[in-house]
């Protein structure tokens, strides 16, 4: 089943970026000086490395290019392709992805990582989950309150967990206790990657952050993409696995490669960022619990959701219902089923995403029979984060501590 969905993904991105010329896909953000526009997925690079052991003999039983295809499948889009063919036959590479504990987690950080990570071990790689607790201080999370923020990150782990990652090749760092064992280490970097940047470069990061250039920043946020940027070193990661939303700063640390000649540089694969559930939502919030499901919802909070949210006949843009059916069902189960009335058009399971939009686009799809459907998958695949937090003690603890937290923004 899981091969199921890696194919699944891997088609679907493959059919995706090839339909997405490097002139379309430069619109979903300024470019910098310096940044390097997506390069669409390709089955083998233009000029092949001899094949070395990683290519013949890996531990996966995975062939160079399958693991290529899992790998890249991940992203919406990666700087560079070609660089990643060559540095999976080179190595087993460290992926990282950082996360600042700041509320309870929603299904895109939850299942959707939780499927990303998985294909990424599964290919060979070996994944840091970097635990921003002091990010999330300095970005005014559960107001400053470290212990607060202690008790979230753990609350995640948990999840995660629960929510089925595979845990083999995965690892959990904490930043504040990282960054006091190796503090020489870790700040020459922060104050060289600032030396080496100009102010106006730092502050159009601030969107990692969720924050706009005009926002009314603080001084500690224009630290912060400084310290993001040389955590990408300071962890040794080969590959920077983030949303869409942490594109800046990931090419900022790019950039700086150049400045110092470092030869090779992080490779970006930045996963889709899902949308929120009411109409013009371009992403979910934490602070809006009505924007998304969150991983320990129950049935009734994710009927009622699936319920309110934007969906109307016939109408693909800004659909978030037809964004979870694509990004988190098929994925998941590798197919979507629909049960329905034999006048309606009867039982019918769909295998490809495409078929599923067609039959919305044509009316022959009601958005009466798809909510329904959406709502019962995602219930199906919520229930055991459920049964963790009601009959693990600590964890139902931590779950009941975290939602007496206020979620700042």
């Amino acid at each position: 089943a899981l091969d199921h969905r890696y194919r699944c993904l891997r088609n679907r991105a493959m059919a995706d970026a090839e339909a997405m010329s490097v002139s379309e896909a430069n619109k979903t953000d300024v470019v910098e000086k310096g940044e390097e526009a997506t390069s669409a997925p390709q089955p083998a690079t233009k000029s092949p490395p001899e094949p070395s052991e990683f290519a013949t003999s890996h531990f996966t039983g995975l062939s160079l290019q399958e693991r290529f295809d899992i790998v890249r499948s991940v992203g919406e889009e990666c700087i560079q392709d070609e660089e990643l063919y060559r540095l999976l036959n080179a190595k087993n590479p460290i992926c990282y992805d950082g996360f600042e504990p700041s509320g309870r987690m929603h299904i895109a950080q939850g299942v959707m990582k939780a499927l990303n990570v998985n294909k990424l071990t599964k290919a060979g790689c070996t994944f840091k989950f970097w635990i921003a607790d002091w990010f999330a201080m300095l970005n005014n999370k559960m107001g400053g309150d470290l212990k607060k923020i202690r008790n979230v990150g753990q609350y995640m782990i948990e999840v995660w967990k629960a929510a089925g990652m595979d845990m083999e090749r995965v690892e959990f760092i904490w930043c504040s206790d990282e960054i006091n064992s190796r503090a020489d280490e870790y700040w020459s970097l922060v104050m060289d990657i600032a030396c080496k940047n100009k102010l106006g470069r730092i502050v159009r990061c601030s969107q990692i952050m969720g924050r706009a250039e005009t926002d009314d920043l603080a001084a500690s946020q224009i630290f912060y993409p400084c310290m993001q940027c040389a955590d990408i070193f300071f962890l040794k990661a080969d590959i920077c696995q983030l949303g869409m939303d942490q594109r800046k700063v990931n090419v900022l640390a790019r950039e700086y490669c150049d400045a110092v000649k470092r030869k090779n540089k992080p490779i970006i694969l930045s996963h889709h960022m899902l949308m929120g559930l009411l109409q013009g939502q371009e992403k979910m919030s934490k602070s809006d619990p009505n924007s998304a499901i969150f991983m320990e919802d129950s049935e009734a909070d994710v009927s009622v959701k699936i319920k309110k949210s934007y969906c109307p006949p016939g109408v693909v843009e800004g659909n978030p219902c037809l964004e979870y059916i694509q990004y988190v069902i098929l994925p998941w189960y590798g197919k979507f089923e629909i049960c329905r009335k034999e006048e309606n058009g009867g039982d019918k399971t769909y295998t490809e995403y495409t078929e599923i939009e067609k039959d919305f686009v044509d009316g022959n799809l009601h958005p009466g029979d798809l909510k329904p459907a959406l709502t019962k998958s995602i219930n199906a695949i919520l229930q055991p984060v459920r049964d963790h937090f009601k009959n693990n003690a600590d964890a139902k603890k931590l779950l009941a501590t975290i939602k007496n937290y206020k979620t700042t923004k």
